[in-house]
């Protein structure tokens, strides 16, 4: 127990200088403050959704370190849906041939997700952005060949997106301010899941009697 305790801690130690030495390089290198390092991190995150290079929590901490956990998340934000907007398109529009054959072993390991986002649509996405159960590179090509449409999309890449960075922003603000209080994170956090649960139930049982009242 307390040899998983000694590792845990030196590999938050670790993570931790590690992400100090990029912000620093960065602030560096580019001399960019504040909202401005977005001209760097929405590329990095649209290179991240195409290729899945390195892990989006990477860009999370960043801004984070950077910028505070409340700017830091948003500003995640911000560059989680322009990277989730782009990739979507390009798929959709340009590169669906090219991202099949790169993407064609897993995304038949995730069929049934496909699946369900074929029945789900904006439901689905959201749900898989806020769960962590696939990369988000392929959420957004699996949305692009779908039958969900551009402006259903839009709405559950929003909505998806800030879900997933509230989600990383709660699970990286301890290793970026070690000590800090996330007890007004989580619990909203919490809120904000249990009103997406609410309205969830409420469309499902509109649409249900809405069936019901076509086939009478």
């Amino acid at each position: 127990m307390r040899l998983k305790k000694s590792f845990g801690e030196w590999g938050s130690n670790h993570l931790n200088e590690w992400v100090k030495e990029i912000t620093d390089w960065f602030l560096e290198t580019t001399q960019l403050g504040g909202y401005s390092i977005l001209l760097l991190t929405i590329p990095l995150a649209v290179v991240q959704g195409l290729f899945g290079f390195f892990p989006f929590a990477t860009i999370v901490m960043l801004h984070l370190s950077l910028l505070g956990i409340t700017n830091g998340l948003f500003a995640s934000w911000i560059a989680g849906t322009a990277a989730g907007m782009v990739v979507y398109l390009m798929c959709r529009y340009f590169f669906a041939d090219w991202f099949h054959r790169r993407w064609l072993v897993k995304l038949q390991k995730y069929e049934k997700w496909q699946k369900g986002l074929d029945r789900y649509g904006v439901w689905a996405v959201i749900f898989l952005r806020t769960i962590p159960i696939m990369p988000n590179n392929l959420i957004s090509f699996m949305s692009a060949i779908s039958n969900l449409k551009l402006h259903s999309y839009v709405w559950s890449n929003l909505v998806g997106n800030l879900s997933s960075i509230w989600l990383f922003g709660i699970l990286s603000a301890s290793i970026v301010f070690p000590g800090v209080n996330l007890q007004d994170l989580i619990f909203s956090y919490v809120l904000f899941l249990l009103v997406l649960g609410v309205i969830f139930v409420i469309r499902n049982r509109i649409l249900s009697k809405k069936k019901e009242g076509m086939r009478s």
